[in-house]
């Protein structure tokens, strides 16, 4: 997968947490909804944990060589 597809993919999960985020703070939303949610949320939140510590993990090997 190229740099550029990585970055848009973590870009992508940004954005898609952050709307899910105005989603949880309305007032009309539900309970079983908010749990919904949330769970889609961090699911997002921890994809893209996963591409900044692969990106950590790549930046270190060149740094290393």
């Amino acid at each position: 997968m190229s740099e550029e597809v990585k970055e848009l993919n973590f870009e992508h999960k940004i954005e898609e947490a952050n709307k899910l985020l105005d989603k949880l703070i309305s007032p009309d939303i539900t309970l079983s909804d908010s749990v919904s949610i949330y769970k889609e949320g961090m699911e997002e939140l921890e994809s893209a944990q996963k591409l900044l510590d692969e990106a950590k993990f790549q930046f270190e090997e060149l740094s290393n060589n």
